[in-house]
């Protein structure tokens, strides 16, 4: 009978694949047992035991857009589109950061619109776009404006919006806690900032 944690007998097609744990230096490790500590607790009872690991390479991922280029994301572009030059639009992406003052997580949705200029990108791209800056250690005002600087520089548009709202734990599990609350921040950019009859429009179909 094949283990489920049998990596040899998996398959290339099986979702159940994993890929490889990193290596976690001690430092990171003993440096997460400290703050286990000074939290009141014992790193070294059983539960515990694994737990400075798993939170390293949590980490590792959570901030893994350090290693991601999104300018280059936007580099392979496609000029056959029939002659359509309307907005694009993706609505409603969900995306994960955390805030650099308590690095806590910052969770939310995006909205992100262009007007093309000749040609467009793979619809996916601008997704990746937003989680190749979210997956750092941000701040929502900082991540509104990197993704909307992004595409207008590396895409050339005539137009660009990103309207992202998001909750943040540092406000919702400690401080004032204040659950149910959500933060909107915006950035219009080209025709939708000088133009108010396009700014409404793209607003309208974000369903801001």
């Amino acid at each position: 009978m094949m283990s489920i944690d049998d990596d040899a007998a998996i398959g290339e097609g099986d979702l159940v694949a994993s890929p490889p744990k990193i290596e976690v230096p001690e430092d990171v490790a003993e440096a997460i047992r400290t703050l286990i500590r000074w939290t009141g607790d014992d790193p070294t009872r059983e539960g515990l035991l694994d737990t400075p690991k798993r939170v390293a390479r949590a980490w590792r991922e959570y901030c893994s857009g350090y290693g991601d280029d999104p300018g280059h994301l936007l580099s392979r572009v496609f000029e056959e589109v029939g002659g359509y030059d309307e907005i694009v639009l993706l609505r409603d992406i969900p995306f994960q950061s955390h805030c650099e003052h308590h690095m806590a997580p910052i969770i939310g949705k995006a909205h992100i619109a262009y007007l093309p200029d000749n040609h467009v990108v793979g619809i996916s791209k601008l997704a990746r776009v937003l989680h190749a800056f979210a997956r750092r250690l941000q701040v929502q005002e900082r991540l509104t404006a990197e993704v909307a600087d992004c595409i207008w520089t590396h895409l050339k548009p005539r137009g660009v919006a990103v309207v992202i709202e998001a909750s943040h734990a540092c406000m919702t599990a400690r401080g004032v806690r204040t659950p149910g609350v959500s933060m909107v921040t915006s950035r219009v950019m080209g025709i939708f900032r000088d133009d108010e009859r396009s700014r409404k429009e793209v607003l309208a179909l974000m369903g801001m």
